[in-house]
Order: C-alpha cells, then sequence, then structure tokens
C-alpha cells in the first residue's frame, strides 16, 4: 500500500505558520495615536504608614501613608494600586486609621484636618476642621466599642485639645482644652473596662500631667499631675495597660510611669545598665503590651517589662533589623515580627509576646542586594487551610521600595523610589553590531521556530496559562521598539535617574522597564554615619571614535551630610551595568557644580565644584583634562545667586588657591555684584541660557519684512524680583503693595542690559530662557488673574548688515569680534498676555540643529494637563497630555528626526510616550517642585 501524500499536509503547515507569524503587533504611530502613552507606571513614594483590610470575601487591600504626602489602596495580591490621593504639600498628612472597616482616617496639617475616605473607591465622605495647639504631635485614636454611640468616635490630640469626632459624619461630638500651660498630649489610651480615657501629656520639661475623661462627654473626671526628676526628652511609648515608658533629656535613663492606681509613680532605669555596649543614637519602640525595643543604626533590643520594678532584656539582635507593631491574634496574646539582614538575604522572625524568646516563623528570604537595609515592617496574619494563623508583613526598604514578603518569598515589589527623582539624564544604547557568529544564528533559529509554534498554539486556543504568558513575553522581547541596542531615528536610549533615596535606576524608554538599579554605598547613611543627600547627576564619559569600546558612564554628586559645608560625594557608574566604576569622598564641599562643554583626551566631560569658600575643584583630576581647562579658564566665568542676602555676584577664575599642592583646585575673584534694596525688592527666581543650545539662525524676519539680528548671548541672565509683601502666598498684599521687577543682565560684566517693572503684580513666578526672548509666568493683583510676558532683545550693532551688496563686496561688521566688555547696543520687545492657567513649571524645547520653532512645555498647578505654547505667542496649540498627576520632573529626549520626540513625566507617575509633530523634536527636564532646569542631549 503507497504512502498517503505529504505535500498537502505540509502546504497546510507552512500556511499556518505564515498566519502566526503575521500575528504580531503593529509598528506604527498613527495621527490619532499622537500624545497616547507607549507605557505608563504609577508611584506612591516611601511608606511610613499602613493599615490591612483583609476581609474574608472581596478584595483583599491595605491602605498606606507615604512621605510623598500620598494615600493609596493597594490590591494585597498584587501591589496594584486600587486608588490613590496625592495631597498638597501644605496640607502634610500625620496619621491612618481604619473605622468600621469601611472608612479611611487621615489626620492632616498638625491635628487640624480630619478626613474619612471610602475604602472601596477612596472617595472623600467627609471633612472636619479642628483647632489645634501649633507645633504639635497629632495622635489619632479609635475607638473599637464604643457605648455612647452606634458608630467608632475617634479621638484627635494636638498640643492641649481633644475632639471626639463621629466617624459616620464627621460631627464633633465633644472637645476639651487643657488649661496647664506649655501641655503636650503624647498618648491617648481607652480603659477595656469603663467608659473612661486616658490622657497623658508633658508640661515644659519634667511635669507629666494625666487626665481621666469621660467618654461619653469628655469631662475631666480625675486630674494628676507630677514632677519628675530631671528633663524629659518628650519621647513616651506604651509599656502596658497601665504603664509608659519615657526617655529623659540626656538620652541615658527611662522612666517607668504607672498611672491606673489613681495616682502617678515611677521608677528611674539607668540605660547601661540593660544594655552594656549601647552607642550611638537611639530611640524607643512600643512592640506590644509588655516588649519595648532599644533601636540602634546597628542594634536591636528587645526589653520585657517586670511591672514597675524594671526591665530585662530578653534578646538582642547585633544586624540591622526593623520591629513591626503587635498584631492581636487570641484574646489574650499578641504578635509582632521581627525582620533582619542575615548575609545576602534577610530574616523573617515573628514572636509571640508571651514568649518573646520562642519564635513562631522564622524565615530567609532572598532579595535584590541593592536595595539597601529594612527600614520599616507591617504585619499581617491570615487563617491557613489547617485553620492555623500564617503571617505576611509588608517590607519598606531603604531605596523606598516596597516588598510583600509571605511564606518566604517575595509575592510582589513595588519601586516607589521612583515616586522621589532628584534629577535624571539620558545615555545613548550601544550600536548593533553587523556580524553574527555561527552559534547566535542557530540559537535565534531555535528561538524563532520555538515562538511561532507558541503563537501558532496560541492562535489556535491550544496554549495553556504558561504558554500565554510565554507568548506575551516573546512579543515583548521581539518588539523593535524594546531592544537594546540604538534605533536609526534614535527613540531608544536609558534615561537614568537619581532618586532622593541615592538609588541610581536606569529605565528603557520603548517599555519603561527597568534594567539595572544601583543603591550607591557612597550615599548610604551607613557608610559615614551621617545622612548623605543626592544632589545631581551629569553624564560624564561619551565615548566617541578612538575609544568606542569603553562603555559611557554617568557622575553621581552627592553631599555627606545636610549642612552647606559637608563634605561631597563623588560615584561614577557604567552606563550599561550600572557597575560603580569608582566613588571617592571629596575633601571639600559642595556648593555649585559647573558643568562644562570642555572634554579631555578619553572624552571626559569636565566638570568644576565650587565649596564653601569659594575655591572652585576641577575634576576629572588627571593632567590631560589641567591642559584643557587652563587653555579656556580666561575665558570661563560663573555667577552665584544668593536669595537670603538677596545679592547677585558675578566670578572669574584664578591660576592658584589657597590649598597647597592641589593644582586642581583654583581661586575666584569676584568681578561684580548686584545688591537688591531688601525693603523693596527679593530675588524671585533666575535663569539663563543653556550651555549647548543650537541656533539655527541669528536673524528674525518681523512682519514688515525687515530684519532683526538677535542678540545671542550665554552669559545672559534673567532675574525678577518681587517686592516682600508680594514674596508671599496670593493675595497676601495689596495691588498697590506688589510690584515685579524683570531684569536682563550679562554675567560676565553685571551690566544690567533691561530692566521692566509689572506694578500690581506677584509670584509665584515662572520663567524660561532661550535664544534672545525670556518668558515668564506671574500673576496680576489688578486683572485677578495670570499674566504671561515675553521679552526679546535684538542686537543694534548689526542692524546695518542688510543691505545685499554690502555683504557681496564684504563691506559689513559679520567677522568684527563680539566682547561683553563692549557696551552692547540693544533694542527690546516686549508684549504681556492673559493665561487662565496657575503654572508649577515651564521648559522650553530644544532640537537637533536648531532648526524648528521653539515650544513651551507648561505644567499646571492643577495637576491635571501639560500644555504646549509656542513661544514668542500666548496662544495655546495642543493638548499634549490630560489627566495627569503632578510630576516633579518632565524629560523629552532628543530623537534624530525633527518631527518627532519622546516625552517622561516622572513623580507620582511616569510616562512615555512618542510625539509625532512637523515642529519639533525636544529635550527638557523640568523640576516642578524646585526649579526648571533644561539641557540638551545630542
Amino acid at each position: 500500500m503507497a504512502a498517503p501524500p505529504r505535500r498537502p499536509l505540509l502546504i497546510l503547515l507552512a500556511g499556518l505558520l505564515l498566519v502566526a507569524s503575521l500575528a504580531t503587533l503593529a509598528e506604527a504611530i498613527y495621527e490619532d495615536q499622537v500624545g497616547l502613552a507607549d507605557w505608563h507606571q504609577k508611584y506612591i513614594g516611601k511608606v511610613k504608614q499602613a493599615v490591612y483590610h483583609s476581609q474574608k470575601s472581596g478584595r483583599r487591600r491595605v491602605v498606606v501613608l507615604t512621605e510623598e504626602n500620598v494615600i493609596s489602596s493597594l490590591d494585597l495580591r498584587s501591589g496594584d494600586i486600587f486608588w490613590r490621593h496625592i495631597i498638597d504639600k501644605n496640607d502634610p498628612l500625620d496619621q491612618l486609621s481604619l473605622s468600621f472597616g469601611k472608612y479611611v482616617l487621615t489626620l492632616s496639617s498638625g491635628g487640624t484636618i480630619l478626613r474619612a475616605w471610602n475604602l472601596p473607591d477612596g472617595q472623600m465622605i467627609w471633612e472636619t476642621n479642628l483647632q489645634t495647639s501649633t507645633a504639635s504631635d497629632p495622635q489619632l485614636h479609635v475607638m473599637p466599642n464604643s457605648k455612647v454611640a452606634k458608630d467608632n468616635l475617634v479621638l484627635v490630640s494636638a498640643g492641649r485639645w481633644i475632639y471626639a469626632v463621629s466617624s459616620i459624619d464627621g460631627s464633633i461630638s465633644w472637645e476639651k482644652e487643657f488649661s496647664l500651660d506649655g501641655l503636650e498630649i503624647k498618648q491617648v489610651l481607652q480603659s477595656p473596662e469603663n467608659d473612661i480615657v486616658y490622657a497623658v501629656g508633658i508640661a515644659g520639661s519634667s511635669k507629666l500631667a494625666l487626665y481621666h475623661l469621660s467618654t461619653k462627654t469628655g469631662e475631666v473626671l480625675k486630674d494628676i499631675q507630677e514632677s519628675l526628676p530631671g528633663e524629659l526628652s518628650g519621647e513616651i511609648v506604651l509599656g502596658s495597660d497601665d504603664v509608659l515608658v519615657a526617655l529623659n533629656k540626656a538620652r541615658s535613663s527611662l522612666f517607668l510611669i504607672e498611672f491606673n492606681s489613681g495616682r502617678i509613680s515611677y521608677n528611674k532605669v539607668h540605660v547601661s545598665d540593660l544594655v552594656q555596649d549601647l552607642s550611638g543614637t537611639f530611640k524607643l519602640q512600643s512592640v506590644s503590651n509588655g516588649v519595648i525595643a532599644l533601636q540602634t543604626p546597628s542594634t536591636v533590643s528587645l526589653l520585657k517589662l517586670k511591672d514597675t520594678d524594671g526591665l530585662e532584656v530578653v534578646q538582642r539582635f547585633d544586624q540591622p533589623a526593623a520591629l513591626s507593631d503587635a498584631l492581636t491574634i487570641a484574646e489574650k496574646d499578641e504578635a509582632f515580627a521581627v525582620v533582619r539582614h542575615v548575609g545576602s538575604q534577610i530574616e523573617f522572625i515573628v514572636k509571640f509576646t508571651s514568649d518573646v524568646s520562642g519564635e513562631i516563623i522564622r524565615e530567609k528570604v532572598i532579595i535584590d542586594q541593592h536595595r539597601g537595609n529594612v527600614e520599616k515592617v507591617f504585619l499581617n496574619s491570615y487563617i491557613r487551610t489547617d485553620k492555623s494563623h500564617g503571617f505576611r508583613a509588608l517590607v519598606v526598604m531603604e531605596d523606598h521600595s516596597l516588598l510583600l514578603i509571605q511564606q518566604g518569598e517575595v509575592v510582589w515589589s513595588r519601586e516607589d523610589g521612583l515616586a522621589s527623582i532628584v534629577d535624571v539624564t539620558t545615555s545613548e544604547l550601544p550600536v548593533e553590531k553587523d556580524g553574527v557568529s555561527v552559534a547566535d544564528v542557530e540559537h535565534n533559529l531555535f528561538e524563532w521556530l520555538k515562538g511561532h509554534m507558541l503563537k501558532l498554539k496560541g492562535t489556535l486556543m491550544l496554549a495553556n496559562a504558561d504558554e500565554v504568558a510565554a507568548i506575551q513575553a516573546l512579543r515583548l522581547k521581539s518588539s523593535e521598539k524594546n531592544k537594546m541596542t540604538r534605533d536609526h531615528n534614535g527613540f531608544r536610549k536609558l534615561l537614568i535617574v537619581l532618586t532622593k533615596a541615592g538609588k541610581v535606576i536606569a529605565l528603557h524608554t520603548g517599555d519603561g522597564r527597568i534594567i539595572w538599579s544601583n543603591l550607591l554605598p557612597s550615599l548610604r547613611a551607613s557608610r559615614f554615619g551621617v545622612m548623605p543627600s543626592a544632589l545631581r547627576i551629569y553624564q560624564w564619559q561619551v565615548p566617541h571614535h578612538s575609544v568606542m569600546r569603553e562603555n559611557p558612564s554617568v557622575l553621581v554628586v552627592g553631599k555627606s551630610g545636610a549642612e552647606s559645608s559637608a563634605p561631597g560625594v563623588f560615584s561614577i557608574l557604567d552606563s550599561y551595568s550600572g557597575e560603580e566604576l569608582n566613588a571617592m569622598r571629596l575633601d571639600h564641599s559642595v556648593v555649585q557644580i559647573i558643568p562644562l562643554t570642555l572634554k579631555d583626551l578619553s572624552e571626559q566631560r569636565l566638570h568644576l565644584i565650587v565649596d564653601s569658600n569659594s575655591n572652585a575643584h576641577l575634576y576629572p583630576k588627571s593632567p590631560d583634562a589641567l591642559d584643557v581647562f587652563l587653555n579656556e579658564m580666561p575665558n570661563l566665568y560663573f555667577y552665584s545667586v544668593d536669595i537670603l542676602a538677596n545679592v547677585i555676584r558675578g566670578y572669574s577664575l584664578q591660576k592658584s588657591c589657597d590649598i597647597e599642592g592641589d593644582e586642581y583646585c583654583f581661586s575666584t575673584k569676584e568681578l561684580w555684584s548686584i545688591i537688591f534694596p531688601s525693603d523693596s525688592e527679593r530675588i524671585a527666581i533666575s535663569e539663563t541660557r543653556k550651555m549647548n543650545e543650537v541656533v539655527h539662525t541669528q536673524a528674525k524676519t518681523i512682519g514688515d519684512h525687515d530684519v532683526m539680528y538677535k542678540y545671542l548671548s550665554k552669559n545672559l541672565v534673567f532675574v525678577a524680583t518681587v517686592s516682600p509683601k508680594a514674596a508671599g502666598d496670593i493675595g497676601s498684599a495689596l495691588p498697590e503693595e506688589a510690584s515685579l521687577v524683570a531684569y536682563l543682565i550679562d554675567a560676565v560684566t553685571g551690566r544690567i542690559l533691561h530692566r521692566v517693572t509689572h506694578h500690581g503684580a506677584q509670584g509665584p513666578v515662572h520663567a524660561v530662557l532661550s535664544e534672545n526672548w525670556v518668558v515668564y509666568h506671574y500673576f496680576n493683583l489688578r486683572a485677578h488673574r495670570f499674566e504671561m510676558a515675553v521679552i526679546e532683545i535684538y542686537d543694534q550693532s548689526r542692524a546695518d548688515n542688510k543691505d545685499v551688496m554690502k555683504l557681496i563686496l564684504g563691506k559689513h561688521n559679520l567677522s568684527a569680534p563680539i566682547t561683553s566688555f563692549a557696551r552692547p547696543e540693544v533694542v527690546v520687545k516686549s508684549q504681556s498676555y492673559f493665561f487662565t492657567h496657575s503654572v508649577k513649571a515651564m521648559a522650553v524645547t530644544q532640537t537637533a540643529k536648531g532648526i524648528t520653532s521653539k515650544q513651551l512645555l507648561i505644567g499646571t498647578i492643577s495637576d491635571q494637563e501639560l500644555f504646549e505654547v509656542a513661544a514668542g505667542s500666548g496662544d495655546i496649540e495642543v493638548w499634549i497630555l490630560s489627566n495627569i498627576a503632578p510630576p516633579p520632573l518632565v524629560c523629552s529626549n532628543l530623537v534624530a528626526k525633527l518631527s518627532r520626540s519622546s516625552l517622561k513625566i516622572s513623580g507620582m507617575y511616569l510616562f512615555g510616550q512618542h510625539y509625532a509633530r512637523y515642529k519639533w523634536g525636544a529635550v527638557c527636564l523640568v523640576f516642578l517642585r524646585w526649579r526648571v532646569n533644561c539641557q540638551l542631549y545630542v
């Protein structure tokens, strides 16, 4: 019998493979896709408080409060955001709690604003304003078993005030202000046996006050006061139901204070008697009923309370560790967690308070070593299938990331350090190699066949869940925009960001994924014993031509302390791998960082660091860099703005400084200064041109076909001042008392080129300076609206160069040298426009060749829009984005084609999008919180 023909079967298989190969996502941008986000990420910041809501049915969630003033509800299974509210920075969040299992309560503004939010969707239910004392530490206490009403009363204490508020409608049930001078309530407790509220406070430095209050009316039932020997530090924790533990001001002794017997009795215990070799600063933490902890940066000691007789050390951990609050497990038992580092892992330990020396759970969890130490732990329990208790923990790391640990594994993680980006730069990806080895071809062929078989199974709906996930991963990997090589148009780049925690993270602009991250050891608090701070990140080395084999690198500059005289910190990282190539602690401070346009032979960019003694230090410290710098030093000038002293100064560099043997240190010479009268003007903002800004043409044709030459000086500085009474918020001054003065200043000579006064105007002022024009935004008190003004400055010394015959015959002054020491002949044109939106930041686009027209990127105070406005006009041309949260930083990357650009917005959000428009492609960095800074990356 003949074999069946195989040709039809092969044709069918080839057809199915062809269909599967075509079943990919299209890679194109159409007109209606312009401005749509290619990827979008949300962040909340470093968590400082967390409350679990683990109901038996429905979505299990955890509500968190962060240092970025965000309240958010997270999915406990995946870490995704259910809802999130970003509260204004002028209304700082203090406390967080839950009521009735359906309300989220937040206390803010020093205990003056109490809000209730709906737990499922985050909508605000009610808001109550309270009157409290200033400079107080507010407390929020929800009474779970109130017999007064059918709801849970919420107790708010701040200063010498206590309020009882209904959790249903926010109405104030009663309020009490204590008459004792200087009193500050530290603890509010509820008696489990009767309707009595205990309020414990400190008056002055040594007087302790105890009040018994009626839960129903707030009436003071008993008032007890006791003076303690020595001064208290104000740090008080609850040791048990009727014992408080207070730390003295010298931080050498603990007071055990009993208050439940109708009087106050205390016992003094020396810390050195408990922990022999305790060194450095430490803090008290109430762990559970009868257990407290003494924490230092490197050790944790658990102390057991023995009535009021004293304390005993139960256990000590010699590694950095974090402790959670107590979690009620049984009627009379509680559990708490200890998370500490053990080698390259972290150890998750759960203990019962009834047996602190014992352990319920001890698990080792493998985590990324670039996350740093554990800083906070929030414990939660669940019931296993065998009816036993299981435990999970929400862990906050040193790099501000958030992890959920359960059963010895990291269930999910969030990189919330990206919510506090300090600075950002970009790096080109490596060039794709032309030659490919035979092994790579065979491997790629196998992967190609494997991928197409998976796609075929997916098309025929035969793929299981794992294969569907593999198909999605293959599509993501094979996507053109996600490759780790440089593309022709310049869309694919590395976005290298520096966070407030001192962590450097590289993101791929194609999909926003993290390529690498590195928590810099030189910026960690444990290295120098103080809290360093990250300042800026710059491109350090961009290899070209002869040194193309080396990877590019970036420079991170920081300080080893909060003081202005604190020594600086340098760290140089490989842009492709994140490896720290070099780290050094400088022997001088960092006051001003000046990146230069100069490079040495190894393509390292030169930087000047100005210290607190006004000395300038050159980096890198190499003979080649020194030779390049000395050749250009006579042409280098810089200026400084001292807002406190209300003065601007200009400097030049000298060939030596006071430090002997340091040839890379240069002294500075003050050339000029402008002192503004403090009784009439205060400096609001200063802006200058970017050193690497490209200008395509020096001339501009105006409406009557006349030609005007732009005044193009990289030494031009814009300064805006406001009257002292108008330096506050809008409405703090009358129109007759407010004024804004705009200056255009030459930074080499200090000469004021132009000055204009806006009467009845006040800040906040935002400005951008580009080419020969400046745009600034302010508030007009007379018109009760915002305004935007434009100043254009032109060079009149070249006004005669308009005759074609003179240009042909060479009778022109185009080749005449231009010097800042000659008084410029300038003419200024200005316009003002009404602009209805309040602005948080402004930036200007920059193009590779400077051909296309400039555009302004404007972020509004409403945190909802980002506008594009044509430079030099007040008409809004394009809505770029809508419905976005407050971004502290905007970065728009330069690409090869002038009709396209990619935009990044960071803060609580990170966006990535292609922006296709015939006019421009841009690069800018916008710091919406403190300053605006733009830089061109070519």
